[in-house]
């Protein structure tokens, strides 16, 4: 290829793969659905994104450096406090039954299927066996289901990958040295043993290097960005020239290391290595779908329609009802476990790099390897885009849609206001500090948040599941302020606070930015005098007039969402819509 041919098929890469996340973002659909068609099109109608072309023998190297990255974002997400008791238990038989059944079940009818050796079919079966958060986490957020499921079904496409990963290489090994696949002698289980060791030396490894970087070295959040990105890839790729493939459990032990590790205080949120990341998995899901051909799919459609099904009717449920029996989850949640097993990054990537090398050593079958995962891709990740949602909702399983409301404080007018809320129909939870604050919020009836929430919250590793607003309404100004910017990043949605006194003399309260709710004429202690006086929180349809001096503070909308009014935001009420409003003081007061 030219230079120029070059820097076309790069720069083609780089578009189609953020164009295809950005367009899949606005159909509100997995950016898979959109990135492997774009890619395999791509490949067909030009010769200038080709990554064989591109990069040649390297493709494979970057790939394999690629998916450590994206593990050790992943690892990054799962906090060990939040796998205790029956979760952990689901999760580890959930490995090992879908790991052991999907193997079996597809390497036994592969030779039939695809016209290829038992050890090909072994090794397309070993491919096959993993899932992945980069097509799971995209799902579970558009299907909202609740905490426990979705944490169970996060833990294990995560921790699936690195094992398949290494159980993949294990197998191409074992048929590219004896043309077999020796299942049942120890050696294999001991190679294995080996690389899980190395990957957790590189593991530990990497850890201690970030513990210097960000602790010892307290590095800022862009060379804290690059020194993690340089210590993922320098210990995978350690990893991987000891042993093939142990950099992906060095990359997942070294997210797990940081998240859970006391000192770390990794943020919640990390925009720069999210970004980074998100780029690197379009460009991985666009390199490889363009190495697959129309030809090479044409013969082994219908056969992989007929894989793609047992996958689903049969692999997947039979594994999920096994590792969750007695668990003490519904019926329900059973049942939509068992409905969510889509193949992601690691299955493309593996089908890559080994169908490649078992054709070069001329493997009768291996060139169906890679069109036959790429289909089982396609296929289980579209089919559960569309019926996941409908299907959660169908076993009872989804969150409730409308807001999760956490109001902070314990003030008498506080506490009126969430009582108001809930009128409303909203799901709210309140915290206090004080003894007195927390009983009066017992006393009317409202949830009480545990003691150390607000302590979660506000650290920068946490992130407060299920909650949708925060609305800080304490009679410290600066706490206020303090906690909105500090809690931003760890709540789904947007954290407000009662503004400041007028002219006031705080720290840090009248100048720091965040939204102030009911606009400037509302400040906190205003709205506590008012209420002193006599004024309520009354809540009515949005379709009744206002009645005169009554201020609007929040809209319910019909689906339960909860707009406040803010200082730059005000809000206009459909005859749909409920309001909650604040009375004026009553004449003679």
């Amino acid at each position: 290829m030219t230079d120029d041919e070059i820097l076309l098929g790069l720069a083609l890469t780089v578009v189609l793969a953020t164009g295809s996340q950005v367009l899949a973002s606005k159909l509100r659909v997995p950016a898979l659905i959109v990135l492997l068609p774009a890619g395999f099109t791509a490949g067909a109608l030009t010769d200038v994104v080709h990554p064989a072309e591109l990069m040649g023998a390297n493709f494979s190297g970057l790939v394999s450096l690629a998916v450590a990255v994206i593990l050790y974002d992943a690892g990054l997400g799962l906090n060990l406090r939040n796998l205790k008791g029956g979760t952990r238990g689901i999760v580890g038989r959930l490995l090992l039954f879908g790991v052991l059944v999907t193997f079996l079940v597809t390497g036994a009818v592969g030779p039939a299927l695809f016209d290829m050796p038992l050890r090909v079919a072994a090794m397309l079966g070993m491919i096959l066996v993993v899932s992945g958060p980069t097509v799971v986490g995209p799902l579970l957020d558009y299907v909202r289901p609740n905490d426990k499921v979705r944490r169970i079904l996060i833990w294990e496409g995560t921790l699936t990958d690195p094992i398949g990963g290494i159980l993949g290489a294990l197998t191409f090994h074992a048929i590219a040295s004896s043309h077999q696949v020796d299942i049942g002698r120890g050696y294999q289980l001991g190679q294995f043993g080996i690389s899980l060791a190395v990957g957790l030396v590189g593991g530990a490894v990497g850890a201690a290097l970030l513990w210097w970087t960000l602790r010892v070295l307290r590095l800022g959040e862009t060379l804290g960005t690059l020194a993690q990105l340089a210590t993922v890839i320098a210990v995978s790729a350690g990893c991987d020239i000891v042993r093939d493939d142990t950099g992906l459990i060095a990359a997942i032990v070294t997210g797990l290391a940081v998240t859970n590790l006391r000192g770390f205080d990794m943020p919640a949120r990390r925009p720069f290595f999210e970004t980074l990341v998100q780029l690197i998995i379009g460009l991985l899901f666009v390199s490889i779908s363009t190495t697959v051909t129309p030809s090479s799919l044409v013969p082994v459609l219908l056969p992989a329609l007929v894989l793609i099904a047992i996958l689903v009717l049969v692999v997947r449920p039979l594994v999920a009802f096994a590792a969750t029996a007695h668990s003490g989850l519904t019926q329900g949640e059973r049942a939509f476990i068992g409905w969510m097993a889509p193949r992601g990054i690691v299955a493309a990537a593996t089908a890559s790099a080994f169908s490649a090398d078992l054709v070069d050593r001329g493997e009768s079958g291996a060139a169906r390897i890679l069109p036959v995962t790429f289909l089982v891709i396609v296929g289980t990740v579209l089919l559960y885009a569309l019926t996941a949602a409908p299907v959660a909702r169908r076993l009872a399983v989804v969150q409730p849609s409308g807001a999760r409301v956490l109001l902070v404080g314990g003030e008498p007018w506080v506490v009126d206001m969430g009582r108001a809320l809930r009128t409303a129909g909203l799901d709210v939870l309140m915290w206090a500090g004080l003894d007195e604050e927390r009983r009066r919020i017992k006393d009317a009836g409202i949830q009480l948040a545990r003691g150390d929430l607000l302590a979660t919250a506000t650290n920068p590793g946490a992130r407060l599941e299920g909650v949708t607003a925060v609305f800080l309404a304490t009679d410290d100004d600066d706490f206020n302020a303090l906690a909105s910017v500090v809690m931003q990043d760890n709540v789904e949605g947007p954290v407000y606070r009662v503004g400041p006194p007028h002219e006031s003399h705080g720290v840090v309260a009248p100048y720091t930015g965040g939204a102030l709710l009911f606009g400037s004429s509302l400040v906190r202690h205003a709205l506590a005098a008012r209420y002193e006086a006599g004024a309520r929180f009354v809540v009515r349809p949005a379709s009744a007039p206002s009645p005169p001096g009554h201020d609007m503070l929040f809209v319910v909308r019909a689906d339960q969402r909860l707009e406040p009014v803010t200082e730059s935001r005000p809000i206009t009420p459909e005859e749909s819509d409920s309001v909650v409003l604040l009375t004026p003081v009553p004449s003679g007061q």
